[in-house]
């Protein structure tokens, strides 16, 4: 990996950096890339990590727990400026989105965490509030440290969220050549980098593997994998991350059947046969983690799976038939 790798995409209005080190050197790289003036979004304890963000913004919101529709509701009368920096995990860059989906505005977004959500236009929008959902932070600043800094148990589950946004869109309508070539990419650099041991493992090339997996998503969208963990995280009240970890062995396992032409090329990039797709995930998750460990309530499954049959996205990009019972099924073996 290079000290420094930079990309632009015109037509999405994007600019990604990615470069050790770039959390002290925030405020000069906004106004290297003209953001001179911002509000921030950020939490206390991403604050801590970045200095001098805070004294060049503005004014700083902190974004506070919750469901991204209330905690950018509770936000936004707040805001003033239509140039928006987050700093923080999906939480924080979700509702700078959904603000500036609101208002008209632009975001920047500092990623600390593999949450991919710089690198999407998906995103809900504050509630009670009507926008143009689908803003795509214009400007990406990276640093892979900040990124992959979580204890390892935690990192591993982050990874197979970020391998999740690949994977899922590798089968879907509108993937193609464009978005398939950065989801193996991605998929290789985030299996390699966590087949090493934390002291020798490249945090650059992990925080690649999760851009470049995001972007995979962002082109081509999301299926199966991601409509049944948003609903469990959602219904059976899961962590976000820990809920991908535990259903993606699965999933992925569930669609090497439906669409074994377009997964078979994932098993290869993650180095192993289409058959042993689900115990290599699982090995590179950190071990198998079930729904019911990480407090599911079972007794909820049925509203689960009724909450995802009510997503067209669930039949429209998913391959094959979808039935109740095939989710059931598949929550069923991640339990």
């Amino acid at each position: 990996m290079p000290e420094e790798l930079r990309w632009r995409e015109a037509d999405r209005n994007r600019s990604v950096l990615l470069r050790e080190g770039l959390a002290g050197e925030l405020p000069a790289a906004l106004a290297g890339e003209g953001w001179d003036e911002f509000e921030l979004l950020s939490t206390d304890r991403a604050l801590a990590d970045a200095p001098g963000l805070a004294e060049a913004a503005k004014a700083i919101h902190t974004v506070p727990k919750g469901p991204v529709p209330d905690v950018s509701a509770q936000v936004i009368d707040a805001v003033g400026s239509d140039r928006l920096v987050a700093l923080g995990g999906g939480r924080v860059i979700d509702a700078a989105k959904a603000i500036a989906a609101v208002r008209g505005g632009e975001v920047a977004a500092v990623p600390t965490t593999m949450s991919g959500a710089e690198m999407t236009a998906i995103h809900r929008l504050p509630a009670g509030r009507e926008g143009v959902a689908g803003v795509r932070p214009s400007l990406v600043l990276a640093d892979p440290a900040l990124m992959t800094s979580a204890p390892e148990d935690a990192l591993r589950a982050s990874s197979m969220n970020a391998l999740a946004h690949g994977a899922d869109s590798l089968y879907t309508p509108l993937a193609d050549e464009l978005s398939r070539a950065p989801a193996l990419k991605g998929a290789r650099l985030i299996a390699g980098s966590l087949d090493a041991g934390r002291d020798e493992r490249d945090a650059s090339e992990l925080a690649l593997g999760s851009l470049l997996s995001a972007n995979a998503l962002d082109l081509a969208g999301l299926a199966l994998h991601h409509v049944l963990s948003q609903t469990a995280v959602r219904v059976l009240g899961t962590p976000h991350a820990e809920t991908n970890a535990a259903l993606l062995p699965v999933t992925m396992e569930e669609m090497t059947g439906r669409a074994p032409e377009q997964l078979a090329p994932l098993a290869e990039a993650l180095g192993t046969e289409p058959g042993g797709l689900r115990e290599r995930i699982e090995q590179l998750g950190g071990g198998r983690r079930g729904l019911g460990e990480l407090g599911a309530d079972r007794a909820r499954l049925g509203e689960a799976v009724e909450a995802a049959m009510a997503r067209q996205d669930l039949f429209k990009m998913t391959p094959g038939e979808v039935r109740a019972a095939d989710l059931e099924r598949v929550l069923d073996a991640a339990w």
